[in-house]
Protein backbone atom coordinates (compact mmCIF):
# COMPACT_ATOMS: atom_id res chain seq x y z
CA UNK A 1 0.00 0.00 0.00
CA UNK A 2 1.10 3.36 -0.50
CA UNK A 3 0.12 6.55 1.29
CA UNK A 4 0.45 9.89 -0.02
CA UNK A 5 -0.50 13.37 1.37
CA UNK A 6 -2.51 15.78 -1.55
CA UNK A 7 -1.05 19.06 -1.78
CA UNK A 8 -2.64 22.15 -0.90
CA UNK A 9 -2.70 24.75 1.81
CA UNK A 10 -5.17 24.37 4.65
CA UNK A 11 -5.20 28.28 4.96
CA UNK A 12 -6.23 28.90 1.21
CA UNK A 13 -9.55 26.89 2.23
CA UNK A 14 -10.57 29.64 5.02
CA UNK A 15 -13.87 31.94 3.64
CA UNK A 16 -14.70 29.74 0.57
CA UNK A 17 -17.31 26.99 -0.17
CA UNK A 18 -15.41 23.84 -0.44
CA UNK A 19 -16.48 20.37 -1.46
CA UNK A 20 -14.86 18.40 0.23
CA UNK A 21 -14.61 15.13 -1.67
CA UNK A 22 -13.11 16.74 -4.58
CA UNK A 23 -10.11 18.10 -2.23
CA UNK A 24 -8.71 14.59 -2.39
CA UNK A 25 -8.55 12.65 -5.37
CA UNK A 26 -8.22 8.73 -5.76
CA UNK A 27 -4.73 6.99 -6.71
CA UNK A 28 -4.31 3.24 -7.89
CA UNK A 29 -3.34 1.32 -5.02
CA UNK A 30 -3.02 3.95 -2.51
CA UNK A 31 -4.60 5.69 0.57
CA UNK A 32 -4.07 9.62 -0.04
CA UNK A 33 -4.90 12.17 2.67
CA UNK A 34 -5.30 15.60 3.15
CA UNK A 35 -5.69 18.03 6.17
CA UNK A 36 -7.57 20.93 5.76
CA UNK A 37 -8.01 22.08 9.47
CA UNK A 38 -4.85 21.44 11.67
CA UNK A 39 -5.55 23.01 15.32
CA UNK A 40 -3.57 21.69 18.82
CA UNK A 41 -7.41 21.19 19.60
CA UNK A 42 -8.03 19.29 16.55
CA UNK A 43 -8.01 18.14 12.95
CA UNK A 44 -9.77 17.74 10.46
CA UNK A 45 -8.26 15.25 7.42
CA UNK A 46 -10.03 14.14 3.53
CA UNK A 47 -8.73 11.01 2.88
CA UNK A 48 -9.20 8.32 -0.82
CA UNK A 49 -8.99 4.99 -0.58
CA UNK A 50 -8.48 3.03 -3.47
CA UNK A 51 -10.47 -0.70 -3.79
CA UNK A 52 -9.02 -2.92 -0.80
CA UNK A 53 -6.83 -0.26 0.54
CA UNK A 54 -7.13 0.38 4.51
CA UNK A 55 -5.65 1.18 7.47
CA UNK A 56 -4.28 -1.27 10.29
CA UNK A 57 -5.76 -1.38 13.56
CA UNK A 58 -4.73 0.81 16.23
CA UNK A 59 -6.41 2.98 18.80
CA UNK A 60 -6.37 6.88 19.50
CA UNK A 61 -6.37 9.09 22.58
CA UNK A 62 -9.51 10.84 21.22
CA UNK A 63 -12.84 10.57 19.69
CA UNK A 64 -12.64 9.85 16.13
CA UNK A 65 -15.64 10.85 13.69
CA UNK A 66 -15.97 9.46 10.10
CA UNK A 67 -18.11 11.00 7.82
CA UNK A 68 -17.91 8.71 4.19
CA UNK A 69 -17.97 11.02 1.58
CA UNK A 70 -18.05 8.46 -1.49
CA UNK A 71 -17.73 4.67 -1.78
CA UNK A 72 -18.18 2.27 1.23
CA UNK A 73 -15.58 0.95 3.64
CA UNK A 74 -15.68 -1.69 6.72
CA UNK A 75 -14.80 0.18 9.96
CA UNK A 76 -13.74 -2.55 12.71
CA UNK A 77 -14.08 -1.01 16.21
CA UNK A 78 -13.06 -3.61 18.61
CA UNK A 79 -13.23 -6.33 16.30
CA UNK A 80 -17.03 -5.61 15.32
CA UNK A 81 -17.29 -4.89 11.67
CA UNK A 82 -19.32 -1.87 10.33
CA UNK A 83 -20.50 -1.41 6.58
CA UNK A 84 -20.36 2.99 6.55
CA UNK A 85 -21.73 3.90 3.38
CA UNK A 86 -22.03 7.74 1.19
CA UNK A 87 -23.84 9.87 3.89
CA UNK A 88 -22.95 7.74 6.75
CA UNK A 89 -21.12 8.05 9.51
CA UNK A 90 -19.45 6.51 12.72
CA UNK A 91 -18.07 7.46 15.96
CA UNK A 92 -14.61 5.57 16.73
CA UNK A 93 -14.50 5.66 20.93
CA UNK A 94 -11.21 6.77 22.23
CA UNK A 95 -8.67 3.99 23.27
CA UNK A 96 -10.73 1.12 21.32
CA UNK A 97 -9.26 -1.11 18.94
CA UNK A 98 -10.38 0.13 14.89
CA UNK A 99 -9.42 -0.24 11.79
CA UNK A 100 -10.72 0.69 8.15
CA UNK A 101 -10.76 -0.99 4.65
CA UNK A 102 -12.54 -0.18 1.70
CA UNK A 103 -14.98 -2.96 0.05
CA UNK A 104 -15.32 -0.21 -2.56
CA UNK A 105 -13.07 2.97 -3.04
CA UNK A 106 -14.33 5.38 -0.44
CA UNK A 107 -13.55 9.25 0.82
CA UNK A 108 -13.98 9.70 4.23
CA UNK A 109 -13.52 13.09 6.53
CA UNK A 110 -11.85 12.12 9.47
CA UNK A 111 -12.97 14.60 12.10
CA UNK A 112 -10.72 14.24 16.11
CA UNK A 113 -11.26 16.86 18.87
CA UNK A 114 -8.45 16.68 21.73
CA UNK A 115 -9.73 17.29 25.13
Amino acid sequence: MAFSKAKGDPESLKGRTITPSKLVGYQKGSVVSRTIVERPTGTVTLFAFDKGEGLSEHTAPFDALVQVLDGEAEVRVSGKPHRVRAGEAIIMPAGKPHSLRAVERFKMELVMIRS
